[in-house]
């Protein structure tokens, strides 16, 4: 072994060899080979460590192995149209240029599993504040050698390691290589149409585009999409609006009368738990319940639980669940809707829809308003309030906060202090943020055991969950105190996942598998829809839906016609239902079949089944894609069209003048000050001017720390 080791060429003896041949035949030439060969090789092997791109396949292997090199070759070679040292360091600047997309993507991908697009990057301002916690915690060590061959790239140039070509190359050389990187790039979408049919016009899977065309690719594809939508608001006309409408009535139900109007005038609660799963309900952990209270909740007899309910967001995960759940809209295929479109946007949405029928309608966020747009977005909505950080005291001690607002319990308490000044009837979105990723909690607040999967990310998750379960409690307790809780619906629903499909193994232990399959991923993707109400007729609902279907349902229950509504959603309880629950990448869900990343299942047993296998499958699967399809691109038409504004021949709706909204602080509490005045049926006005915050009872220890403070400063006193 050590004779062998010794007849190795040494690492300086090869660079030096390297180095002879760079400074004697074309040593920019060479440079620039390096550089492609580099950026393609990091690029390869992120593909493979930290993207989940499902390449099946030898043509989809082999495109992998393609796809980095001809954007390589076209941008580095940008750097053979110069001469001397500027050749060579535009050569790294681009390099570097690859690098940083790369390195952004793979940090992205690990806790989102999508790549960043144009939309996501435009929304920074407004969701940048919020993300350096989880940028601490998903980022790991080795993501930085993307970067290790620029350094020692620069360190060549700089202590003069090359031989500077002071010629440069021929033109036409830099010219055949550019038309090179243009050739491969076509050969690339030629072997990828020829596998995926409609790559291009058809797909709402980032996935598909990165792996069939690569990263730099999908991103030129996503700033063409992002520009395209921007130019389809300028194109839009009415009769876009009119065809829409059509295939909406075309889907409409009838309603359910056993429940249509059964809670009609009662005040809503819309309580919005964050990156919360179905699975959640009834699990355990060392015999304890995760979630008591919600468990309660779920299974009361008065409350109509569903238990085979999806998220169907996209990029904008919490915003997308609120466009859907205001106004049975998708997010978009790339990007927020609510950050792109929200602040010019026309919508139907359900708070002004609320207003319109005498209800005060309040938003409750823990965080700074402008995240995720909502400052502007909820004046397109028609909310009357919003009561963001500036409203809650002391919202900027680090103690009170977990990374994305106030902590549930706090958070809570604090907005109970306006929930009883709101008149009634009401409708009040609470959003918590507790239980968000990386599900961290301070000592003083865990009472639960994590999981013990061995995956940091997942284990801190049944945690966080527990927090959230105790704050819904004491929300709960106190209501029913103040007397708010008979005469009020409650909706309940999950946003989007909290363990991602990255964290397979995971995700197994805590389903007690042994390896989880797309068709488990599917299930994963489950998130609770709830709807109590005092008097309702309740019980556990197996039928299929999508957060698409809140608003319509949510209409049906208190009776308000829904039928001049622009609703891609359907009504749940309507008997007429069909449970097709779109995905926002296109996949889709029935009772019976569904599809998932890529894959058919029977949706029943979980078996994997294929178009030419089961006979059956293959005529469902043609219908149900052209109404998905249609579906999520006539949604997309609406939001990127702006196509709402057209809809002004409606008599029992009229458009939101965003203008008669303000929520600076002291502006709100001046109109909730006012609006008791006009309309004494708030509980505070009810109960003659006296506060009902002595009956809320919360032990969050932060709280306690400050009562016990302020006491003994009293005492010292």
């Amino acid at each position: 072994m050590r004779n062998l080791l010794n007849k190795m060429p040494k690492p300086k003896a090869i660079w030096l060899k390297i180095k002879r041949t760079m400074d004697t035949s074309a040593p920019l030439v060479w440079f620039f080979v390096l550089n492609v060969v580099l950026v393609w090789f990091k690029t390869f092997v992120n593909y493979h460590m930290n993207f989940n791109l499902g390449a099946d396949g030898a043509t989809q292997q082999f495109l992998l192995f393609l796809n980095p090199l001809p954007t390589a070759i076209i941008f580095l070679s940008i750097a053979l149209y110069f001469r001397g040292a500027l050749s060579y360091w535009i050569a790294i600047l681009f390099n570097f240029i690859q690098s940083l997309w790369l390195f952004a993507n793979v940090l992205y991908y690990r806790e989102f599993s999508d790549f960043l697009s144009m939309g996501i990057l435009s929304s920074g301002s407004s969701t940048g504040n919020n993300l350096g916690k989880s940028i601490a915690a998903i980022i790991h060590w080795p993501d930085y050698m993307v970067f290790i061959d620029i350094l020692i790239l620069i360190g060549l140039v700089v202590f003069k390691q090359l031989t500077i070509d002071r010629k440069g190359v021929q033109r036409r050389f830099a010219i055949l290589t550019t038309v090179l990187g243009v050739v491969l790039m076509f050969v690339d979408y030629g072997i990828a149409s020829a596998d995926r049919s409609g790559l291009l016009t058809r797909s709402f899977d980032n996935n598909y585009i990165v792996k069939y065309l690569g990263l730099n690719e999908y991103a030129v594809f996503n700033a063409v999409q992002t520009y395209n939508q921007t130019e389809s608001r300028k194109r839009a006309k009415p009769a876009d609006l009119t065809k829409i409408k059509q295939f909406v009535a075309g889907q409409k139900l009838p309603d359910n009368i056993q429940y249509y109007g059964t809670q009609k005038g009662k005040n809503v609660f819309m309580i919005h738990l964050e990156s919360f799963q179905q699975f959640l309900i009834d699990y355990k952990v060392d015999g304890r319940e995760v979630t008591p209270n919600l468990n309660q909740f779920y299974h009361d007899q008065n409350t109509l639980s569903f238990d085979n309910f999806y998220n169907q967001v996209g990029q904008g995960k919490t915003s997308d669940a609120e466009m859907m759940q205001e106004n049975s809209l998708y997010g978009l295929a790339t990007g927020s809707a609510m950050v792109k479109y929200g602040t010019n946007n026309t919508f139907e949405a359900l708070p002004a829809i609320l207003d319109q029928r005498g209800y005060t309608t309040a938003a409750f966020h823990g965080d700074v308003a402008s995240f995720w747009n909502r400052d502007n977005t909820y004046k397109s909505f028609g909310y009357n309030y919003f009561f963001s950080k500036s409203y809650f005291p002391d919202a900027d001690k680090p103690s009170y906060n977990v990374g994305y607002g106030l902590k549930d319990k706090i958070f809570l308490q604090d907005s109970a202090r306006y929930l009883e000044q709101l008149p009634q009837p009401f409708y009040a979105k609470l959003i918590t943020v507790t239980n968000h990723y990386p599900y961290d909690l301070d000592k003083e607040n865990i009472d639960f055991p994590a999981t013990t999967t061995g995956d940091n990310t997942v284990d801190g998750y049944v945690q966080t969950a527990h927090y959230l379960d105790q704050a819904f409690g004491e929300l709960m307790t106190y209501l029913k105190k103040a007397g708010l809780y008979d005469n009020s619906v409650f909706v309940l629903y999950g946003d989007h996942y909290g363990i991602s499909e990255n964290h397979q193994p995971a995700i197994a232990q805590l389903l007690g598998k042994d390896k989880v399959t797309n068709y488990d991923l599917a299930q994963f993707q489950k998130v609770p829809f709830m709807i109590h109400a005092t008097g309702l007729k309740g019980g556990v609902d197996h039928t299929y839906g999508g957060e698409i279907d809140m608003m319509p349902t949510l209409l049906d229950l208190l009776g308000i016609p829904d039928d001049g509504l622009t609703m891609f959603g359907q009504d749940m309880l309507s008997p007429k239902y069909q449970g097709v629950v779109p995905l926002r990448d296109g996949d889709w869900i029935t009772p019976t079949y569904m599809k998932f990343n890529n894959q058919y299942f029977n949706t029943t047993t979980g078996e994997q089944v294929t178009l030419a296998s089961d006979p059956n499958l293959k005529q469902l699967a043609k219908q149900t894609q052209n109404y998905v399809d249609q579906v999520l691109s006539n949604s997309d038409a609406v939001i990127t069209g702006d196509l709402l504004r057209f809809d002004t021949a409606r008599p029992d709706f009229h458009p939101v003048n965003k203008k008669s909204f303000d929520y600076k602080k002291s502006v709100g509490l001046a109109n909730l000050k006012a609006a008791q005045k006009s309309n004494p049926s708030s509980v505070l006005a009810k109960n003659k001017g006296k506060s009902t915050m002595d009956q809320y009872q919360t032990d969050a220890p932060e709280l306690k720390s400050a009562t016990d403070s302020s006491n003994s400063s009293t005492e010292s006193k």
